[in-house]
């Protein structure tokens, strides 16, 4: 349960942003889908996969070293995802989106889960997990054509090479459009809201402490203190995203109405 005097100032700083059509931008991390059942990249290695090693799966060494198997893994985690829902923090977000129309919710997740909830304006620094792309060129490769191939992994219709999933691989760089419109979202947000995520995965981790640079109110929803609450964060606010998100949002909703209440 969050402190309710912090919890009311992130509710003001909201009330703010809003009254003077800021910018919100919410950056997203493992923790939020992890209270969808999602396990993280190292908790997935369960099972079968237990025994293998990052470097084996998630990586362009790997692939190329034995991409039926890295194939199959994303088979299995695509699958373990797809089997998922969003929970409250998700549509909390997108309530919160219908409310600010300067909104950016940026992501580290790859599980799609935002979009389904019904975000519109995502920011995918890692890629999307329901993607895929080929090896060499990156065409894009549609999921109906993936269905109707038998081979693990499929060629690309293109240029046949093979296909791979549309993620960022450990010593990928993440992709430069979406990381260039990230960037200069946090540039120039009014309010940044950093919500299940470490803090220690650059660059996006640096996304807040640019925002703060720039002027912006800074605040956090974690279970624990993240590497970033000592250096940006304004209000910090304790406990899961599916509980206290959605109470923050809720929060900002009343007072919203209230508002405009007292001017009819």
């Amino acid at each position: 349960m969050p402190d309710l005097a912090i919890l009311d100032k992130a509710v003001e700083a909201l009330m703010q942003c809003h009254q003077a059509q800021g910018s919100l931008v919410v950056l997203t991390g493992a923790g939020v889908s992890k209270e969808s059942g999602i396990p993280t990249f190292r908790d997935a290695q369960t099972g079968l996969w237990a025994n293998y090693k990052a470097e084996d799966l998630a990586t362009r060494e790997g692939f190329l070293s034995n991409p039926a198997m890295v194939w199959d893994w994303y088979d299995f985690r695509r699958n373990s995802v797809w089997q998922a829902e969003p929970n409250p923090a998700h549509h909390a977000l997108v309530d919160l989106e219908s409310l600010f129309p300067a909104f950016t919710l940026i992501t580290q997740n790859i599980d799609n889960l935002h979009q389904r909830a019904g975000s519109q304006c995502v920011l995918e620094l890692h890629g999307n997990i329901f993607r895929y792309k080929c090896l060499e060129r990156n065409h894009p490769v549609s999921l109906d054509l993936l269905a109707d191939s038998e081979a693990s992994p499929p060629h690309c219709p293109v240029c046949n090479a093979w296909v791979r999933p549309d993620v960022v691989w450990f010593g990928e760089m993440l992709p430069p459009k979406v990381l260039d419109r990230a960037f200069d979202a946090a540039a120039h947000a009014t309010l940044m809201l950093i919500v299940g995520t470490s803090g220690v995965v650059h660059p996006a981790a640096s996304l807040p402490q640019l925002a703060k640079e720039a002027g912006a109110t800074v605040i956090e929803i974690n279970p624990e203190l993240s590497a970033l609450t000592p250096f940006v964060v304004d209000y910090f606010l304790q406990g899961p995203a599916a509980m206290v998100l959605p109470e923050l949002q809720s929060a900002l909703t009343r007072r919203l109405v209230a508002l405009e209440g007292s001017h009819g």
